[in-house]
Formats: structure tokens, sequence, C-alpha cells
């Protein structure tokens, strides 16, 4: 483990506590995990060692976040594996890409578009609220595999931030799912992306192990508190968290794009 002091390490413990259970809601922990991880290890480490940290950490949570859920929620957990898959392969296609593409450009994009998720999300206060009406047809499971799977899979590995957050409204909207089913839907295909990328990170020997193991027990906490907080408080209390959610993201975004 890098020389970390301890203030430093219990900091980070405590991000990650935070960032499991944002993401266990409805999504976006990076946008917490990651930059503490940025700001707290020693300066000169490599980059790539807080991404693979933070996928270490953030697959712990995810776990976590994802078996609580499938014990309580009604989770198609079959078809999440599935879109699982497909967003394991367009992030690996993204992440190819990203090497030689400058991301920049996009950014502007993203915060249009996440601006129009919230305004449509503000407009439409049933949107998610309802439950499923019944098993998804065909036609729906293959749009999910197609956008949720490997477009924002792609997204995953080429840009990053928000992933999880795109998930939840893109399974709520494209599955018709309530927006508890489909946090937990989205956690289950985050721990195939996740999966992916750690093993990319582990064999470019760029996890800190020791850290990511001490800030996974506090993640995993966060995780499966998150996901019981959910599953407790319903759809209008995700529907809450979500929106602050975007707000974070299109804020940070715009800080990355103009200020920092």
């Amino acid at each position: 483990m890098p020389d970390i002091s301890l203030t430093t390490v219990v900091l980070l413990c405590l991000a990650a506590l935070a960032a499991g259970w944002i993401d266990a809601v409805v999504g976006g922990g990076g946008l917490l995990l990651l930059p503490a991880l940025l700001l707290g290890l020693p300066a000169g480490t490599p980059a790539a060692h807080a991404l693979g940290t933070n996928k270490a950490v953030a697959i712990v949570g995810t776990t976590g976040a994802a078996v609580t859920y499938a014990r309580k929620a009604p989770v198609d957990v079959r078809m999440a594996v599935r879109i699982g898959l497909a967003a394991l392969a367009g992030s690996s296609g993204g992440a190819f890409l990203a090497a030689g593409m400058s991301t920049e450009v996009l950014k502007p994009v993203i915060m249009v578009v996440l601006l129009a998720v919230a305004a449509f999300v503000i407009l439409r206060p049933a949107f998610g609220t309802a439950p499923a009406t019944g098993p998804a047809t065909r036609r729906q499971i293959f749009a999910a595999i197609g956008l949720a799977g490997l477009g924002i899979g792609f997204y995953d590995g080429l840009v990053g931030p928000g992933t999880g957050t795109f998930l939840v409204l893109a399974l709520t909207a494209l599955l018709h799912l309530d927006l508890v089913t489909a946090s937990a839907t989205a956690k289950i295909v985050n721990c195939c992306t996740n999966a992916g990328a750690l093993a990319t990170f582990a064999w470019q020997g760029a996890v800190l192990w020791q850290l990511a193991g001490l800030m996974a027990v506090f993640n995993l906490a966060g995780g499966m508190f998150g996901a019981h907080t959910a599953l407790k408080k319903g759809s209008g209390f995700v529907r809450v968290v979500l929106l602050t959610v975007v707000f974070a993201l299109v804020a940070n975004l715009a800080y990355e794009q103009w200020v920092a």
C-alpha cells in the first residue's frame, strides 16, 4: 500500500461508504469515489492505479447491493446477466477506442442529454413509479441489450461518469420497470462491466489491493445499506436521489469542461 496518512485512509473509507450507498440507490457512486482516490493517493501515483483501485472497490459494493436486491426485489436475473454480458462487450470496445480519441467533445453532448433527462423526469412525475405490468417482451429485451447493454457499456468504456444512472433510466424506459427494480437490475449489469474492467486493470498491475480491500469493506456496507434503503423507501425516494445525482453529474462535467 502506498504511504498514505491514517487520516487520508479514514476519509477514503468514508468516501467508499457514501459512494456505495449512492451507487446502490441510483448509480453514480463513482462521482465521489474516483475523485477521492485521485486526491488521496500520493502525488505521482499513476491515474491508472486510481482507476483500477476504484473498480476493485466498486465491484464489491455493487455485488453486495445486487445480492440484496435479488433477494427482495422482483429481478429477472437471467435477463440482467444477458444485458450485462452485452455491456461487457460494449465497454471493451469503448475502452479500446478511448486510447486514441478525445472525449472532451462528448462532454457538452452528455450534459445536454442529462439535462433533457432531468426535465423529462421532473415533467413526468409518474415515471418509474408504476410496477411492471408483466414480463418484458422479446422486442423490449433486445432493445435493452442493444441500448442499455452495448450502448451504455460502450459509453462506460469510452467516458464513464454516470453509467449506473444511465442504466437505471434506460432500463426504466425500455422495460417499463419501476425505479427500484431498474436499480436492482442495473446493479447486476454493473457487476459484469466492473468485472471486465477490473480484470484489465489487474492484468496491467494497476490495482492497489491492500487499500482496495480496506475500502471495499466500507463500500460493501454502503451498498447493502443503500439497497435496503431503496427497497424500504420505494420509487419516490429513488426518483429524488436520481434527480440529485443527474444534476451533480452535469455540474461535474461542466466543471471538467470549462473550469478545471
